[in-house]
């Protein structure tokens, strides 16, 4: 009898950066544009830099 044990976790596969991820924003010129990881992971950094702290009451 075999006393190996599953460990039920989730797998995390890392996808390529430039692969879309299921979304599509329209350009300027009226193209649809894929949605990359790239893209979010850029908008995230960006969004980063306009949080400004909350002034501390008391």
């Amino acid at each position: 009898m075999s006393s190996h044990t599953q460990i039920d976790e989730p797998r995390v596969t890392p996808i390529p950066p430039e692969q879309p991820v299921g979304g599509a924003i329209i350009d300027a010129q009226g193209r649809e544009v894929p949605i990359t990881e790239h893209m979010i992971q850029q908008a995230c950094i960006e969004l980063e830099k306009t949080l400004v702290t909350p002034a501390q009451h008391g």
